[in-house]
């Protein structure tokens, strides 16, 4: 389909702004398409279908010789809105919504794999992506390997030799490891190897990963951009090359759709999204420097801590701001983090992240339960391990939560 990045349509349209606009601005109208009717709101589109005029009209839309709509688990003009909105926050070529964040990561690298092709992706991640990535893929016959964020040498290793996809998470999920993106593309390019970022923890505000090198990004839409608690979704971003060659055949035929209702959800979030990420990443920044001073707390992982060890790269990819997500490790174990969560009366036990409520979970026992524990130790992830998630509250709230639990 044709992809309008700025201005309405259809009925009253006018001349594209001659100047370059502000993010801001690109959240609330960015990819806006508007019917004959002039609606102030982005318009729903529920029908599963769409009517041709005629058969020879209904043949060259199958061929692709002209823009029509044809089905809804292809193309939707309520998604296709949301997609075109989020590609121009993204500075991508193009978006495809998927029906949930996990869709959108094993559809980004399953379009690119054959059985004997390699992938390498970072160690330190989410464990559904882990479970892809370690089981799923290897039953194919595609060889995985990982590699810790950090380790430079390990990188240049791996990415010696022919690789069809690199994967990276970073921040990483819940330790907030980070991994330099440039760094690393510029090893899997010599290699032939596609990169494929996951941009979640610190969303398409606060980091762009394909003008660090990357080639394809893809989001958890449920986490910041709906940031509500509402609905589901992903997104996967990249090339026209990589769409039309990969992503696009696969998802035709396997149908990880995003519905309109979510997607008209979405496009109202992005609205507010810039505002919503750095108010939580602000917020996230005072709550961490009080983890880090407290005599109850062993460890405390936030990229805007001058503590974290890759601190300067993270400022660096992450607009200066370190995210929503704090991970920290509390003395005396799974016991003593159970007991400060079951204490807390603002902030929220919950596995979702990047809501406007504050939320807060136990991987060992929640996200990442699936993964044994010598995986869970390599990730940094222990008995005592908490991950929050900073959401609108004010921060001086979250802070007297935590003190009192602490207490």
């Amino acid at each position: 389909m044709t992809h309008h990045y700025w201005g309405d349509q259809g009925a009253n349209h006018r001349p594209d702004p001659e100047w370059e606009l502000d993010p801001q601005t690109l959240s609330v109208r960015g990819g806006l398409t508007r019917t004959g009717f002039g609606e102030t709101s982005e318009a729903l589109f529920l029908n599963s279908g769409f009517t041709y005029a005629t058969a020879e009209q209904a043949e060259s839309s199958f061929a692709e010789e002209i823009d029509h709509f044809l089905y809804s688990r292809f193309h939707n003009p309520t998604v296709s809105m949301f997609e075109n909105r989020l590609a121009t926050l993204e500075g991508a070529q193009r978006c495809l919504g998927t029906s949930s964040g996990m869709s959108a990561m094993f559809m980004s690298i399953a379009c690119l794999v054959s059985a004997g092709d390699r992938v390498v992706a970072s160690a330190a991640m989410f464990s559904s992506c882990h479970v892809v990535l370690t089981e799923i893929l290897p039953k194919w016959g595609v060889i995985v390997e990982l590699v810790k964020s950090d380790d430079l040498e390990g990188w240049k290793k791996a990415l010696s030799q022919p690789t069809k996809a690199v994967f990276i998470e970073t921040p990483s999920n819940p330790m907030l490891e980070i991994t330099d993106i440039k760094f690393v593309s510029d090893l899997a390019h010599k290699v032939g190897a596609t990169v494929v970022v996951d941009n979640v923890m610190a969303s398409v505000v606060l980091q762009k990963p394909l003008e660090l090198g990357a080639d394809v990004v893809m989001y958890s839409t449920t986490k910041h951009i709906d940031g509500q608690g509402r609905v589901l979704g992903g997104a996967i971003l990249g090339s026209d090359d990589y769409f039309n060659n990969h992503l696009l055949p696969f998802n035709r035929h396997t149908g990880p759709t995003m519905s309109a209702f979510n997607a008209w959800v979405l496009v109202k979030s992005l609205e507010t999204i810039q505002m919503r990420v750095h108010a939580m990443a602000d917020g996230a920044q005072a709550v961490a420097e009080f983890l880090e001073a407290h005599s109850k707390i062993d460890v405390v992982r936030h990229p805007g801590l001058k503590s974290h060890p890759h601190h300067a790269l993270a400022m660096s990819q992450m607009s200066g701001k370190g995210g929503s997500m704090i991970g920290f490790e509390v003395k005396g174990g799974k016991e003593a983090a159970f007991a400060i969560m079951n204490k807390l009366r603002v902030i929220d036990i919950s596995n979702n992240l990047g809501d406007s409520k504050s939320l807060i979970t136990h991987p060992a026992s929640s996200t990442h339960r699936r993964l044994s524990p010598e995986v869970q130790a390599e990730m940094g992830i222990h008995a005592g391990t908490l991950r929050l998630s900073v959401g609108l509250e004010a921060a001086s709230d979250l802070i007297k939560d935590l003190q009192q639990a602490l207490a």
